[in-house]
């Protein structure tokens, strides 16, 4: 098997897995802040194994390693939070649709922060998302399909989507590091940040509450990291981008099987708006038609 297929494979298992997030802290039954807290900490156990078996534990740490990935690690942490907090608000499709907003974040980020230059293409990507989340916002779920919460579910994914980026910019000053060891860093500030704020006097009593959690911990963390980081380091940019996509493909598809909810029309239009948008701003397509130099004249 060759790097590229391998790497796609691994790219394809991690985003499906990813797509399965929300049924998992759905069904665990548990609040957004005890399903993070469980989450980093069996995530961390996970990782921890992990960077010990590769040898990432040994003169790897610098205190700039570990105070930029400690911000990072803060801010997905939020990001998490934010994230399972929406899917029970606004359904897990429209709260992944909307937190794929996140490569404009990024853009923004980028031209604040890092100089980067906003072209008109990425602009017109910018108004094509605009325009679908409108369609999302002004389009109200069924009854009894969501909770009550559906603007605060929505605003709630765009908050997801903003400290994700704000993580993925303090990673790009981490060049260099071990993605893992990130990720492990990561995964142990949520645990100090959250144990204050966990439900630690009342643990979950049953064994499916322990394995959804677990779940989270081991596969959607330890797991999904090392298909991701193992597939980012065999593919070329544009594949790991196309290979996202089929993150939200998933979990639409898991909230439609798992439990029955449908969008409307225009939810549908919304979600696909904001999809091929993000696609276009991440593989740098053109939303119009490039004009082809005519014939020269003969000299």
């Amino acid at each position: 098997m060759s790097n590229t297929l391998r790497g796609t494979v691994e790219m394809t298992a991690a985003m499906a897995i990813l797509g399965t997030i929300g049924w998992f802290v759905v069904l665990s039954g548990q609040p957004a802040i005890d399903v993070v807290f469980w989450r980093c900490a069996f995530g961390a156990a996970t990782l921890l194994v992990i960077c010990a078996a590769l040898g990432l534990l040994r003169g790897t740490l610098t205190p700039r390693v570990v105070a930029l990935a400690a911000l990072g690690g803060a801010a997905i942490v939020i990001n998490w939070l934010l994230l399972f907090s929406a899917f029970p608000r606004a359904s897990i499709s429209i709260a992944t649709a909307v937190y794929n907003t996140q490569p404009f974040m990024l853009v923004g980020f980028g031209a604040l922060f890092l100089g980067e230059r906003l072209t008109l293409t990425k602009l017109a990507w910018l108004a094509i998302a605009f325009a679908g989340m409108l369609l999302i916002v002004r389009t109200g779920p069924d009854a009894g399909d969501v909770g009550t919460d559906y603007a605060t579910g929505i605003a709630m994914a765009l908050g997801a989507a903003f400290f994700w980026a704000v993580a993925a910019i303090v990673t790009k000053a981490l060049k260099g590091t071990p993605p893992h060891l990130i990720a492990l860093i990561q995964v142990c500030v949520g645990v100090v940040m959250l144990a204050p704020f966990a439900n630690l006097s009342h643990l979950p009593s049953d064994a499916w509450s322990w394995m959804m959690l677990a779940t989270l911990g081991v596969v959607h963390t330890g797991l999904m990291y090392i298909l991701m980081y193992g597939a980012i380091q065999k593919l070329p940019t544009h594949l790991q981008g196309a290979l996202s996509f089929v993150y939200p493909v998933v979990a639409i598809l898991v909230d439609v099987g798992a439990f029955g909810h449908r969008l409307h029309s225009a939810q549908i239009v919304g979600a696909a708006a904001i999809l091929i948008a993000a696609a276009g701003m991440t593989l740098g397509w053109t939303p119009w038609k490039r004009k082809t130099p005519g014939p020269q004249p003969a000299e």
